[in-house]
């Protein structure tokens, strides 16, 4: 079987980097798409962030084509995000910052998709579970994660410009368990936090074909003592 091809946004984050190093572990090529330099990736494309999204995608679509050649992707991976916190007071500068983090990553993978992904490939969008509902005290935050909820549904309707039987899915975490969360949030419940390499042995499986949800879906990771259930929203 030829070996599979996938490329990671965001694949120096906690989570991106668990993605990658699993991935790599089962024979997948690796490409790691961020700020800094993923040592475990096949190939890796830095991303500027002073630039435009126009720009950015420009320059990362540009070096993606130089890196793959003929060949095409059999997903990508998108798991770049950030927090900021904030009500109305503080909108201005955490949405323009959660814009950047989440949006920019999430409309050029899109655009990426459109030009690199194989026929029924995998798409992963990086969603929030509390931006299903108001969130008042980090608008920036659930503002930029319902446009990647939107960008999601959009994606996986007709006439997208995908290519044809693509998935497209978004990934609603509640809590993820990163070295990040657990040192801002140490006296939280950790078995409500959704493991990372759970997330990764997910995006295998369906990289796979096994157990995908139905393109479109935005999954729920409920987690409760340890235990993790995917709930479509």
């Amino acid at each position: 079987m030829a070996q599979m091809r996938v490329f990671v946004y965001g694949g120096k984050g906690a989570l991106g980097s668990t993605v990658v190093n699993l991935l790599k572990s089962k024979n997948y090529w690796v490409g790691s798409i961020d700020l800094s330099v993923n040592e475990q990736a096949d190939a890796n494309v830095i991303v500027k962030p002073e630039l435009t999204m126009p720009e950015q995608e420009s320059e990362v679509s540009s070096k993606v084509g130089d890196l793959l050649g003929d060949n095409k992707l059999d997903g990508i991976l998108c798991v770049a995000g950030g927090w900021a916190g904030g009500n109305a007071k503080k909108i201005v500068e955490a949405a323009d910052s959660m814009w950047k983090q989440s949006v920019f990553p999430s409309v050029i993978t899109a655009s990426l998709a459109s030009k690199y992904l194989k026929e029924g490939g995998l798409i992963t969008m990086p969603g929030a579970h509390p931006a299903l509902e108001a969130t008042p005290g980090m608008m920036g935050y659930g503002l930029a994660k319902a446009a990647v909820h939107h960008l999601t549904k959009s994606l996986a309707a007709e006439k997208s410009g995908l290519p044809s039987n693509t998935t497209v899915v978004a990934t609603l975490p509640v809590t993820l368990d990163t070295p990040m969360n657990r040192k801002f949030m140490s006296s939280a419940d950790f078995t409500t936090w959704t493991p990372l390499d759970f997330v990764a042995e997910l995006f295998d499986k369906w990289l796979q074909g096994d157990e995908r949800p139905k393109t479109g879906s935005l999954v729920q990771f409920i987690t409760k003592e340890s235990k993790t259930e995917l709930v479509i929203a």
